[in-house]
């Protein structure tokens, strides 16, 4: 079969808006010796799209952006140095290419799909052989799409630092997003005790089917580090997954028992007033990660986990939408409306 002369991406000429996107026709580049040219089945949103999108995210973006970092394809060519992967092979490309082991340097940030170089939202890439993670057998694209960012943060916040995850622990999530959700999976999967907060009754009975104990709406409970310190009989949790930055962290602290772990994974509650983390740090002997994502290695130690546990870490997906309805995808995950994650399917 020939190789597909022409792809369609969307790029944006200027920032400012997800409305921006522009969807054009490019010529398809075979792959370079080292190289995979993937065919792109899926492609899942996080919030740093909307960030890029709206010119707030910071760094060095590439001019006329592909944005989006998270994708499933299906390998259509190979370069003739690649000795790993066939055509045929399902596959998910890493956040950080060249990001292969936990260690993380200045040029190896520069290689974040869908900022620094372009991204995923395009109808065929090519890939480094090295950047690449096959997709366990009982997942759908639309799933495998899921797991670059949202799900290897998570593992890599609970299962990959100095105190990993073990049974019998207990885990505090913030929100229902997609890092949020894996977490929660992750966590029961390892035989650990789940607290998780919303602002959505709605969306707290989803993670109590997921398996959450406990549940805290934090619009109707402000002070919600209380009722964590209530539902762990006042010794706080273990690991805190900490997505909301600055506008959550000051409850966050207070529910983490002493010599726990904080996992600061982003700052989606927006500016608040900061609470003095360093006093609350030495005071309780807090361990605390900045977590940027994960290597190749912990992706492919992940699948394992999947693969061990298949229906306890399926991914939730609350939408999919058509390739040509991205920028409807993008503002439906703006409107926070979703529990889990919104795909865009091509």
């Amino acid at each position: 079969m020939s190789l597909p002369t022409t792809l369609r991406q969307y790029f944006y000429p200027q920032l400012g808006s997800f409305n921006n996107l522009v969807l054009k026709s490019v010529s398809v580049n075979p792959p370079k010796s080292h190289e995979v040219l993937v065919k792109t089945r899926a492609v899942s949103l996080q919030f740093r799209d909307l960030m890029i999108a709206s010119g707030t995210y910071g760094g060095e973006l590439r001019p006329n952006l592909v944005p989006c970092s998270d994708m499933a394809g299906e390998i259509i060519a190979v370069g003739d140095e690649v000795k790993d992967w066939k055509k045929g092979d399902r596959v998910c490309a890493n956040f950080f290419p060249d990001k292969l082991h936990a260690g993380m340097t200045g040029a190896i940030a520069e290689t974040a799909l869908g900022g620094p170089i372009d991204g995923v939202l395009t109808e065929y890439r090519n890939f480094p052989a090295h950047s690449l993670v096959a997709i366990p057998d009982h997942l759908s694209y639309e799933e495998a799409s899921t797991l670059p960012c949202a799900a290897l943060t998570a593992y890599n916040a609970l299962l990959c630092g100095s105190d990993p995850l073990k049974a019998g622990d207990t885990v505090l999530v913030l929100g229902t997003g997609g890092v949020s959700i894996f977490a929660l999976q992750f966590a029961i999967a390892s035989g650990a005790t789940v607290i998780a907060t919303s602002s959505s009754d709605q969306k707290l009975k989803v993670a109590t089917k997921l398996g959450a104990k406990h549940v805290i709406n934090y619009k109707t409970t402000p002070e919600w580090s209380k009722e964590v310190l209530k539902a762990t009989n006042g010794l706080g949790v273990d690991h805190i997954i900490e997505v909301g930055g600055n506008s959550t962290v000051q409850q966050s602290m207070p529910a983490l028992k002493v010599g726990g772990s904080i996992n600061f994974v982003g700052g989606l509650g927006g500016a608040a007033p900061p609470v003095d983390t360093v006093s609350w740090s030495v005071r309780r002997a807090l361990k605390s990660r900045g977590i940027r994502v994960g290597s190749v290695a912990q992706f492919e130690s992940m699948i394992k986990l999947l693969i061990a546990n298949p229906e306890t870490t399926r991914p939730i997906i609350d939408k999919v939408f058509a390739f040509d309805e991205a920028k409807a995808a993008f503002g439906y995950f703006q409107s926070q409306a979703h529990v889990g994650k919104v795909v865009i399917k091509l």
